[in-house]
């Protein structure tokens, strides 16, 4: 068709990796890859609903899309099109949606591209979204989000997913294997595993038939693998018999991002986790035990309804004796269907903010101090090609973000450097250690 297309992703690592696995598609159908701004003849904008500022972003995106191409074909995927069909045909200049089950069939549905006044919705029921569709991120030689589970079978009372993605289900290991193995061909040096809940990993037709560890036991053996990150895993799904693999593991690293929600076992209740702070507490003792110099990330919610001022402060003060070395803070928003919607004793927005804001500042003053307990030490970073006011960055294993005079012969390569201080904007700063030092 030599037809062009351009490519936008809200969210998550998952989103990353199915967008992807969809411009495979086009490119195999004849069309090329163009950047945004480029003017594309279709542009798949692909969505997610975790929170309403999502929604919002979507909508800008469109606008801009047609700024750059007046006649454009747009086509909306992803959660909040599963979840918001009719919302989203309401969008102006919105000509395609489609739901969860339908996405990965694309190519049968962009068949003329002309511009009709009223979009066409392909969306079926989230239950009749049952099968795993592989997919891996494309085109950043450093690292690949490589997806080896979809869905959800917990029922936290502020979460959408399990409505956007349907239950839990996974990949083969076989599969996963090969996957993986194409990866390393194409010379990526470090794959992160992505899911909706990744430690559920090994069902398959509603049955469990291995596990994440099982999973993490092929990956290390696969030869070619530098790194294996885990984007993230459930504290209760964090047995002791993966942290005691990852400390001895040839190619998974040291880091962990384990969602907490809160600090106050009142609010988790609400919240229908599946845990209390106590187990969190001894995940986090157990890592650092073994791994002294493990990076450790959470994810934590402010302003979830029922928070009272104490409620809150529970959550503060039990991170703050934490060791871990950075947060990812939500400010909770309302989603429709879910029951936290419609709980009693709703938090005003700007009291949500105002905690928000000191959990942010509490995040910074983590990273910070882990930053400064290792400086002195040696890491391996490897190296990224983006390149910003001379500098291009890099992380070690433990994902400390440094930054170097930009060096074309260091991009996606390994250097063992000395980290030095942590500069003003953030990063460390380092100094390269010679090639016969390293092997002395």
């Amino acid at each position: 068709m030599n037809k062009r297309v351009a490519f936008y992703t809200l969210g998550c690592k998952l989103n990353y990796s199915e967008t992807s696995a969809i411009g495979r598609q086009f490119s195999q159908a004849g069309f090329r890859t163009v950047d945004f701004t480029s003017g594309a003849d279709v542009y798949i904008i692909n969505t997610c609903s975790v929170t309403e500022h999502a929604d919002k972003k979507c909508r800008k995106v469109v606008k801009e899309a047609l700024r750059y191409s007046p006649n454009a074909y747009i086509t909306i995927v992803g959660c909040y099109a599963q979840l918001k069909p009719q919302e989203i045909s309401k969008i102006p200049g919105v000509d395609l949606v489609l739901g969860a089950a339908e996405k990965f069939q694309i190519i049968e549905h962009i068949t003329d591209l002309t511009k009709q006044s009223k979009p066409s919705i392909y969306n079926r029921p989230i239950s009749e979204t049952n099968q795993f569709t592989p997919a891996y991120s494309f085109g950043d030689r450093t690292r690949t989000f490589l997806k080896v589970q979809d869905g959800c079978n917990y029922s936290c009372s502020f979460c959408t997913i399990p409505l956007a993605r349907g239950t839990s289900r996974s990949e083969t290991i076989s599969n996963v294997l090969k996957q993986a193995c194409e990866i390393v061909a194409s010379g990526v040096k470090e794959i992160v595993l992505t899911g909706v809940n990744l430690g559920d990993f090994g069902i398959r037709n509603s049955q469990r038939e291995d596990s994440f560890f099982d999973l993490a036991q092929a990956l290390d053996e696969v030869e070619g693998i530098d790194r294996i990150r885990i984007s993230s895993i459930e504290p209760n799904l964090l047995t002791n018999e993966i942290i005691q693999f990852v400390a001895q593991s040839k190619r998974f690293v040291p880091h962990f991002h384990i969602p907490l929600q809160s600090g106050s076992n009142k609010i988790l209740g609400l919240m229908r986790r599946r845990y209390r702070r106590e187990l969190y507490a001894d995940r986090v003792a157990t890592i650092k035990t073994i791994m002294p110099n493990c990076c450790i990330g959470v994810d934590v919610i402010a302003g979830f309804p029922g928070e009272t001022h104490n409620d809150f402060l529970d959550t503060y003060h039990f991170l703050n004796e934490l060791d871990i070395s950075y947060l990812h803070v939500f400010t909770y928003s309302e989603r429709e269907n879910t029951p936290a919607a419609t709980m009693e004793n709703q938090v005003p927005g700007a009291k949500r903010a105002d905690r928000s804001k000191m959990l942010h500042i509490l995040s910074e003053k983590k990273r910070r101090a882990f930053y400064q307990s290792q400086i002195s030490q040696t890491a391996e970073i490897l190296f990224e090609g983006d390149l910003k006011d001379g500098y291009m960055h890099g992380f070690s294993r433990n994902y400390i973000k440094v930054k170097a005079p930009y060096d074309p012969l260091w991009v996606n390569e390994f250097k063992t450097v000395k980290l030095l201080d942590i500069a003003a904007d953030g990063y460390m700063e380092i100094a390269e250690i010679a090639e016969s030092l390293v092997h002395a």
